[in-house]
């Protein structure tokens, strides 16, 4: 939930009762000591010798924006948030831990340009919407800055050092992808020091989900030349809608120090997760009326059956060398592979009027996905004359898979209401299997250039060059479609001006372009492969970091083309979506207790230039979210810090015939944590409450799409480290 911890240095975890707490002391018996991983202190991306001295915060003075936090931005190399020329947000694992979050919306609950769009027990879990476009599940998540698809997936938050979000066009960085940003999970790595590193920690989710989790690090071998870091969860009960779920989570990062300038890594996550009871999601598609029906708890079991759901696999391995070619170079491969796969058995209730009455159309079947990366670059610095050169360029080539189920079932078998339990099963068959529906291959070229100008004055540049070719299939295996350009180039330009070496102005254009649609089952149209889109962004942007206070503001216009169901249920590619606004925010410490913050995001959207819907008000972008937190560390009990934070998101049109919007909502969230020693340990306790006054509501979840919010839920964790 919150930042309300800030006195233990530690990672988060969870595992649960299966795996017992003998089994994870027994882990940690080989360990002698405790001790925190600290990361390094960022790198700066300007020669000293040019460039104003950078300002140097360390973690318990820094403020919760960050700035000062190293944010991977692809193809650009990994950068502070200060030196970064793009809207950026950074949880750290810390915040992770307080806010014990169970889907992605809840790990960005303080940031305004982000807006929930999930549920935590089915296939939507990581739908977020960031400046009022929907992140794409098939390009715009990253592991340690590498492809995987999310969709359905429910990362181990507990295993994780940091979840960045870059917000706007990723083109250059990342190739193709849709505008609205990319989220990349930070994985624990091996500490730095000999010190190693051991923690276990037990944790309670409302209604009886537990879960624990064993964390363990270090490093072997002569001058610690060997590191490991090994993350084991388990998570299993019932959940608040009276499903159940089991997880099991273990991930593992190894890196070796060949020679003093060649450094080997290896990393490696496998999750199976089965969610059942998992709640349908409500379509409008058929709904006739101009206000939606009156809200109901996401608590509900009304929405689930014990035949509905979600079973998900995930793997990924990477793999990469970093050599030092000299001093200001550094040449880096990697690889990546990732696996994911569903099967899962879930309703779309098609609403048909206020009553809540729908009609059950169900999905059962079987989809996977896989993606494959190679990439090697060079990155360091040149002079040229009184011009200072901070280079990255470098070679990409990544293909990926998208396999569909061939005797998969998609079908009315019933009708309901929302308001009352939902009698429709279907078992399905057990013998689904899978076909190669569709694959995307993209070979690349990049190089950036930030040229150090004045000691305030930089300049950016980067191109990214694209062979892009994606294909169809038939279940038997014929090509039904085929799209491919060569050439396709994305470029990045900024100005920075640094006004202090705490403060930096910047403008910034990007270009971007993102995977053509297959269009899902639940549209006329469904299974065409719809031809990739161009974006363009424009930014500018102000960022200032101190020892005591942070802010952030930016101002932004993307341009999008425009895709969405018309009236005869086809979707269908028209015209262009417009999103300009302005985010802000800030956060201050006042005294040795009080930590105080807010954000807050305005935007104006419509469709242009189309067959229908121009003017209208872009379907999922709400037009004033406003959020605030404060944490308060109590001088009377030392380590005990108590918070609460508050998020209002503004009405946002459900459809693009902005016929149908879902009503304004606040949402208030408290916790606490205390820190203490027991018999010679450190230990913390943690406890949240979200959605604390019980609201309900109704969360936009895609286009023609709601989902009722989730209820109040408490979360306890209680941690030891040795």
């Amino acid at each position: 939930m919150k930042n309300y911890s800030g006195v233990v240095r530690s990672q988060k975890a969870r595992t649960t009762r299966r795996l017992s707490w003998a089994a994870c002391v027994a882990l940690t018996a080989t360990h002698a000591a405790l001790a925190q991983q600290v990361s390094p202190a960022p790198a700066s991306s300007i020669s000293e010798d040019t460039a104003l001295p950078t300002v140097k915060v360390t973690a318990a003075q820094d403020t919760t924006q960050h700035l000062h936090e190293d944010v991977g931005s692809g193809a650009l190399g990994t950068r502070s948030q200060l030196d970064t020329p793009f809207s950026t947000t950074v949880v750290t694992s810390e915040e992770l831990q307080d806010r014990q979050p169970f889907k992605l919306g809840n790990v960005f609950a303080t940031d305004a340009s982000v807006s929930d769009n999930g549920n935590a027990y089915n296939a939507w879990a990581t739908y977020l919407t960031v400046r009022g476009m929907q992140l794409d599940w098939q390009s715009g998540f990253k592991i340690d800055g590498m492809p995987f698809n999310s969709y359905g997936i429910t990362l181990p938050y507990e295993q994780l050092e940091k979840v960045e979000l870059l917000k706007g066009l990723t083109g250059f960085m990342y190739g193709f992808g849709a505008p609205g940003g990319v989220v990349n999970y930070v994985t624990k790595k091996p500490p730095e020091s000999t010190t190693p590193v051991r923690s276990v920690d037990i944790g309670y989710y409302t209604d009886g989900v537990w879960t624990e989790h064993a964390d363990l690090g270090g490093r072997v071998g002569r001058d610690g030349r060997f590191g490991y870091r090994l993350n084991a969860t388990h998570e299993e009960g019932k959940t608040y809608n009276d499903g159940n779920v089991r997880r099991d989570s273990v991930s593992v990062a190894l890196d070796a120090r060949l020679t003093r300038d060649l450094k080997a890594t290896f990393g490696a996550l496998y999750q199976e997760r089965h969610a059942t009871g998992i709640t349908g999601a409500i379509s409008t598609a058929q709904y006739t009326g101009t206000g939606l029906p009156h809200t109901m708890s996401g608590g509900t079991g009304d929405l689930s059956g014990p035949d509905q759901h979600l079973n998900t696999n995930l793997q990924l391995y990477t793999a990469g060398l970093q050599y030092n070619l000299g001093e200001n170079w550094t040449l880096n491969a990697s690889y990546s592979y990732s696996k994911s796969a569903r099967d899962r058995n879930e309703s779309t209730y098609y609403l048909l009027n206020g009553a809540g009455d729908y009609t059950d159309s169900r999905f059962a079947g079987k989809e996977g996905h896989q993606l494959s990366l190679w990439q090697v670059s060079a990155e360091g610095s040149v002079k040229t004359g009184p011009l200072q050169h901070q280079l990255v360029f470098g070679a990409a080539y990544q293909r990926q898979t998208n396999d569909y189920g061939a005797n998969s079932f998609f079908g009315q078998i019933g009708t309901g209401n929302i308001y009352q339990p939902n009698a429709n099963t279907f078992d399905g068959a057990s013998n689904y299997y899978t076909y190669r529906d569709s694959d995307i291959t993209q070979k690349a070229l990049f190089a950036s250039d930030t040229i150090q100008l004045t000691q305030r004055w930089s300049v950016l540049g980067g191109v990214r060059y694209t062979d892009y070719e994606q294909h169809g299939y038939s279940s038997g295996g014929a090509t039904t479609s085929t799209y491919s350009q060569n050439g396709v180039v994305t470029p990045t330009v900024a100005v920075m001006f640094r006004l202090a070496p705490t403060t930096t102005l910047y403008a910034s254009y990007v270009e971007s372009l993102e995977a053509g649609t297959v269009v899902g089952d639940t549209y006329a149209n469904r299974g065409e492969l719809l031809k990739p889109l161009r974006s363009k962004q424009y930014e500018v942007g102000i960022k200032t970091a101190h020892a005591r206070w942070s802010a952030t503001a930016a101002l932004f216009r993307i341009e999008r083309g425009a895709a969405y169901a018309n009236s005869a249920n086809v979707y269908t590619q028209d015209g262009e979506s417009i999103f300009q606004g302005i985010e802000m925010g800030g956060d201050v410490r006042l005294g040795s207790q009080w930590n105080l913050g807010g954000d807050l995001m305005w935007i104006n959207t419509k469709y242009e230039r189309g067959a229908a819907n121009n003017g209208n008000r872009v379907a999922g972008a709400p037009q004033f979210v406003i959020a605030g937190h404060a944490t308060y560390s109590v001088p009377y009990v030392p380590g005990l810090r108590i918070g609460a934070e508050a998020k209002f998101t503004g009405n946002t049109n459900v459809r693009p015939s902005a016929n149908l919007s879902a009503p304004g909502y606040l949402l208030v969230n408290v916790g606490a944590s205390y820190a203490t020693r027991i018999a010679g340990y450190d230990v913390t306790f943690r406890a949240a409450i979200d959605n604390l006054l019980n609201r309900r509501y109704w969360e936009y979840q895609y286009a023609d799409y709601v989902t009722p919010g989730d209820p109040r839920t408490l979360s306890l964790n209680a941690r030891i480290d040795f």
